[in-house]
């Protein structure tokens, strides 16, 4: 854990379980992220990781244990009061309204996304406009802001996700395999833009296997293994751990990355 998360805990998860009958998804997982810190997750399929987010974001309901947001146990709220308490969330799969432009997609997340809208009105008004051109320029793509959603490539989308995210101004985002599909030319693209979120003050955790995008861009990484925790450190120092070499990067591909890594760091 690094000394941030230790010092000032954005998000605090203790002993968190969730399951499905007999099956136990995630197991009493404990872990804190500070502040501006990115916390970078990683594990072979089914290791929990995406099951872990459902339940952070209230999509699924824990079975046990205690979630926390600065200091406030959001606990058993439903998705859109986590939502307003500053966690935004974006997903494995392209989602967004297709036959809607980037911009109104962006507008929804401004408009929704930050506070209960019991009676909607037919204006969005001013703040939720400027939230939205602001994370369509933050995010790189302000020139496709009329474009028809369903008609942007796969980059864009991904990119649109993260304005519609940040437009809700949130505390925390959650990245779910944000580089899934894209070119190497394409994930550094992303990189820089979560470089750009982080730079904006937000929180992020990222769950990601291509493992280039994972540890250039984690401050802490946390390796997860049939719902339980099997390592949790720094970037550089997976490579030296022989649980996740044996249950999750393999030899080669461990050997690779640490040549990687000190290519990154000579």
């Amino acid at each position: 854990m690094t000394q941030t998360a230790a010092a000032t805990p954005l998000l605090s998860c203790q002993r968190v379980r969730k399951s499905f009958g007999a099956l136990t998804a995630v197991r009493d997982l404990s872990f804190d992220v500070g502040v501006g810190e990115i916390l970078g997750i990683g594990g072979p399929n089914g290791a929990g990781k995406t099951t872990l987010f459902e339940v952070i974001s209230g999509l699924g309901a824990v079975s046990a244990g205690t979630i926390s947001l600065d200091g406030q146990v959001i606990t058993g709220l439903a998705p859109q009061q986590i939502c307003h308490a500053g966690v935004a969330r974006t997903f494995q799969l392209n989602a967004g309204f297709d036959s809607m432009t980037a911009r109104q997609n962006v507008l929804v997340g401004a408009y929704f996304g930050q506070k209960n809208r019991a009676v909607p009105t037919l204006r969005a008004g001013r703040a939720a406009n400027e939230a939205t051109d602001a994370a369509l320029e933050m995010l790189g793509i302000a020139d496709k802001a009329n474009v028809v959603t369903g008609l942007l490539p796969v980059l864009d989308r991904k990119l649109l996700m993260m304005a519609s995210a940040m437009a809700t101004k949130p505390k925390l985002l959650l990245m779910d395999e944000p580089v899934g599909g894209l070119t190497s030319g394409e994930i550094d693209r992303v990189m820089e833009a979560v470089r750009t979120t982080k730079r904006a003050g937000v929180t992020i955790i990222l769950i990601e296997h291509v493992m280039r995008f994972l540890v250039r861009l984690s401050d802490r990484v946390m390796i997860m293994h049939h719902g339980e925790k099997i390592f949790e450190g720094a970037p550089h120092e997976l490579v030296n751990d022989r649980t996740v070499v044996e249950v999750y990067l393999g030899k080669g591909a461990s050997e690779h990355l640490k040549t990687f890594m000190d290519a990154a760091h000579g």
